[in-house]
């Protein structure tokens, strides 16, 4: 799935050098493939130079989105041994512990490396679930770190964040482009192709979110070799998820639950909800881990 992100954008390159060519009546197949490949090592030179300035400053970048700050040992002992005995019995180095002044109940892991593994709790769910149900949510936490997970998935929200640009540089082609005809009809094409790669893009970086949460959640018990006590905690974190410091939605895939969900909210069908979700839903995680 992960591959699809740059199979996606050469296709979508590609289709671009179509629709330029076709619309100027310039050309047959071979020149569009010349072109393509002419165009190729400009687009890849781009997205390297993009890739490599957000993955390496999305650290920087999460603690401002979450107004996340870092949690001194003294000011909770409680949470600190939680982390370390779980680090211990694993035998992996024990991450950064950061805190979200919020009196909701979620968590999240981040960072790309042994310097930069970070997990975040909000001040709500240290203060509202019990030892054993916060010692399920460490874990789930943790083998989100084990799992490469938080890796993945940085880089799968960098890959969106290109397509989300094109198609935002194609509408605004709309608003400061010629209004002849066929400039419209060429204009209207690329914003097509910019939607398209976009939704796709979401489409991918959903999937890979929801897959990689039931994963966390059987390591999670497999670690604690105690499922129901994390079954307890999702229960009580489906009733108060959002957290009001948390402004941007490409971040929420990274918290336990969707910090920006209104669980109020109506009104896309159940199939829409499903492959727009960040997150499977809460009552079939529970179930899945009853089952253990």
């Amino acid at each position: 799935m992960l591959f699809m992100f740059p199979a996606l954008l050469l296709s979508l390159t590609w289709l671009f050098c179509f629709i330029l060519f076709k619309y100027q009546n310039e050309g047959d197949i071979t020149t569009i493939n010349n072109t393509f490949f002419i165009a190729l090592p400009f687009v890849i030179g781009a997205v390297l130079i993009w890739f490599s300035i957000a993955y390496y400053s999305h650290t920087s970048m999460v603690g401002k989105a979450t107004s996340s700050k870092p949690l001194e040992r003294k000011e909770n002992m409680r949470v600190y041994n939680l982390v370390e005995n779980l680090c211990i019995a694993k035998g992996m180095k024990v991450p950064q512990i950061n805190i979200i002044e919020d009196d909701s109940l979620n968590a999240f892991a981040s960072g790309i490396n042994e310097k930069t593994y970070t997990v975040t709790f909000s001040r709500g769910i240290i203060n509202k679930l019990d030892d054993k149900e916060l010692e399920g949510v460490i874990a789930h936490e943790l083998t989100h770190i084990v799992n490469r997970d938080v890796r993945l998935l940085i880089i799968s929200i960098i890959f969106v964040g290109i397509f989300a640009f094109v198609a935002e540089m194609a509408f605004r082609s709309v608003r400061t482009g010629r209004r002849g005809k066929k400039d419209g009809g060429f204009i209207i094409a690329i914003i097509v192709v910019g939607i398209l790669g976009y939704v796709i893009s979401l489409l991918l970086r959903f999937a890979l979110s929801r897959k990689r949460e039931y994963l966390a959640d059987a390591g999670a018990a497999e670690w604690t070799k105690n499922p129901k006590a994390l079954a307890s905690a999702l229960r009580k974190i489906d009733d108060d998820p959002r957290i009001e410091a948390v402004v941007r939605k490409d971040l929420a895939q990274l918290f336990i639950d969707n910090p920006l969900a209104d669980k109020k909210e109506v009104g896309f069908t159940s199939f829409a909800n499903s492959i727009f979700a960040t997150h499977p839903p809460i009552k079939k995680r529970i179930e899945v881990l009853e089952q253990f």
